[in-house]
């Protein structure tokens, strides 16, 4: 895209690199990827948009924002037709001490505003940084542009700590249904299975569940709070369309 009549704005500018890496991940067929990044540099076209009183900029801006709308509805009906035929598969191979792959980096294609319920089976959301790691991807569903409502986790119980990881849980389930969202929670001494499913036809199945960050080495370290610089186990994330 011409780039001389947003260069100077911040958002502009962000705008452009979102933007050609639509395009970049479009050439390459990787459309699910793709439609984020047109989605999110078509919102800040928008802005850019409202924010400028030039009449010739603002057509510009009307027919870029416009050229793109097109494209991403075209990505989805194909994306939802690919759904619909149940053909969509995709696999995820995390290789042992990668880092780069904090929940948002690889669910955050699959989230958009239709995802309204949740339903999350992991037989491992017992100890403490288990129940870190559940309560971060539960805080990551309730951004936006997801409109989840309600959350079902069935995990297994630990029986020698079972006061202390429900007690945990039911902290959580309250901190949720403050920001008007429900957790449900069952217990089973069955469960093997680690997957996730959206109510918008996503289903991840995930080999060692959310529990598959390394542990860091000191007390004080980024990853404890940034997900995306801790180092991972090796591990396999398999995508299907339910």
């Amino acid at each position: 895209m011409a780039t001389s009549h947003v260069r100077g704005d911040p958002e502009g500018k962000t705008a452009i690199t979102v933007l050609k890496r639509a395009v970049e991940l479009d050439s390459e067929s990787r459309y699910q990827q793709a439609l984020v990044c047109y989605q999110e540099g078509i919102d800040l076209l928008i802005q850019v948009r409202k924010g400028t009183q030039d009449h010739t900029k603002r057509c510009y801006l009307r027919e870029k924002i416009t050229h793109y709308m097109d494209r991403a509805e075209d990505i989805k009906k194909y994306l939802d037709q690919v759904k619909e035929d149940g053909k969509y598969h995709k696999q995820i191979k995390i290789e042992e001490n990668a880092t780069g792959f904090g929940y948002e980096s690889l669910f955050k294609e699959y989230l958009n505003e239709t995802v309204t319920e949740v339903w999350i089976e992991d037989p491992y959301i017992r100890q403490t940084h288990q129940l870190y790691n559940f309560l971060r991807f539960c805080e990551m569903l309730i951004k936006k542009p997801c409109k989840v409502k309600t959350i079902h986790l069935l995990t297994s119980l630990d029986k020698g700590f079972g006061k202390v990881q429900q007690s945990s849980l039911e902290e959580i389930k309250e901190s949720l249904r403050n920001h008007g969202v429900l957790l449900e929670i069952e217990y089973s001494s069955s469960i093997h299975d680690r997957e996730i499913r959206f109510n918008n036809g996503w289903m991840i199945k995930i080999g060692r569940g959310l529990d598959y960050f390394k542990h860091p080495q000191v007390k004080n370290h980024l990853s404890l709070f940034t997900m995306n610089t801790a180092r991972c186990w090796h591990s396999r994330h398999s995508v299907n369309t339910e």
